[in-house]
């Protein structure tokens, strides 16, 4: 399991970045409730959630998914394939059964901002001094700093789950018109493996 959309170029632009942010938000207050968006756990939260998606890491087991963030702690897990269907079919029924509704869009999300935009940005750029990544991967990089942190709003700023989707939207959409990202992709198409270019 993984968020691997980097690899091509792009970021995740179906929620990944926006289920991250959540979750990096919900383990700083998780540690420290008072942190209204700002505050070390929440920003080392994040940064872990960066460099998962910025790295396009990818799980090899569900202990690895859980602990990468993309499994939450709640989730189940049927480790035989025999019993997949089986078991999502009885959970479905069990939620239909006990009237189950989707949850309301969130509107309280702190938002990390844009100090913790800078700090990742600052990493980013020391990546591409140091020549670990090529220009590209930066800008691959920095939007995703962008939508995890939020944008460039100020620390603990409450935003929507709607604003953080668009804010994929937006970096997504912008890759997509990126020649090197239109190469990256032809090329994994072509060939399975991915491009740095």
């Amino acid at each position: 399991m993984g968020l691997v959309e980097a690899g091509v170029g792009l970021i995740p632009g179906g929620g990944g970045c926006k289920e991250m942010t959540i979750r990096s938000v919900e383990a700083g207050w998780s540690i420290r409730p008072d942190a209204r968006g700002e505050g070390v756990e929440i920003f080392e939260a994040l940064k872990k959630n960066f460099e998962t998606i910025a790295m396009a890491k990818v799980s090899t087991s569900a202990a690895e998914a859980r602990s990468l963030g993309f499994l939450k702690q709640s989730d189940s897990i049927t480790t035989n394939r025999e019993r997949l269907l089986t078991d999502a079919k009885t959970k479905a029924r069990a939620l239909a059964d006990a009237g189950y509704s989707a949850p309301a869009p969130r509107t309280d999300i702190a938002a990390p901002g844009e100090n913790a935009l800078a700090t990742l940005k600052l990493a980013v750029w020391t990546m591409r001094e140091g020549q670990y990544i090529s220009d590209h991967d930066a800008k691959v990089a920095n939007w995703v700093a962008y939508a995890l942190c939020g944008g460039k709003v100020t620390p603990g700023t409450p935003v929507t789950e709607q604003y953080l989707l668009d804010l994929e939207r937006e970096a997504f959409l912008s890759l997509c018109g990126e020649k090197k990202t239109q190469e990256r992709i032809a090329f994994t198409l072509k060939t399975g493996k991915p491009l740095r270019n």
